[in-house]
């Protein structure tokens, strides 16, 4: 756990569609169509509305950010950012920005508390160490330089190995932070 400001960042591993936040981001694909993974497990609990809104919205640029209800989620509202692809060039960036535009949306919608899963390190294949990297050092630095109506900012963690991998790279910017 860090806390930035009045904004606690923790770490949480398991299920994303059972944490009780405002908001929980989807790792989603540019045509917003909810498959395997993340955005299987959304489809899943919180019901066909929430594609049937993707399918409204339509298309979401790589590095872009879109907001829908969350059904039947504990989730006010679902955040759907689409994160590269491994080898598709600037992905680093493109990842950053997809964080960072979750951020915003949230923000926009006034959310006390949101939940990012590790964005691109399923099937689309990003290293989740680099991913921890940016992820985590994009949501500080927002945290840091913008007046913000998040308080919580959890990153659930499918796995021992994602879990350790953010854990270790949070640890990290705490102590640059402390020095």
């Amino acid at each position: 756990m860090l806390k930035v400001g009045e904004t606690v960042v923790e770490l949480v591993k398991g299920d994303i569609t059972e944490l009780e936040v405002d908001v929980i981001v989807n790792a989603a694909n540019s045509s917003l169509k909810m498959g395997g993974g993340v955005a299987g497990a959304i489809l899943r609990k919180g019901g066909r509305v929430i594609q049937e809104e993707c399918d409204k919205i339509g298309y979401c640029p790589v590095g872009g950010a879109v907001i829908t209800s969350a059904g039947r989620l504990k989730a006010k509202y679902v955040i759907h950012a689409v994160g590269p692809r491994m080898g598709e060039g600037d992905e680093d960036n493109k990842l950053r920005n997809a964080t960072l535009n979750s951020l915003k949306l949230a923000d926009k919608y006034n959310v006390g508390s949101i939940a990012f899963p590790a964005i691109s390190t399923g099937i689309f294949g990003y290293p989740k160490d680099r991913c921890a990297d940016i992820m985590l050092s994009t949501i500080v630095d927002y945290l840091s330089k913008e007046k913000t109506s998040l308080r919580k900012v959890i990153l659930c963690l499918y796995d021992d190995e994602a879990y350790r991998i953010f854990e270790e790279k949070l640890n990290e910017i705490s102590r640059k932070l402390q020095e």
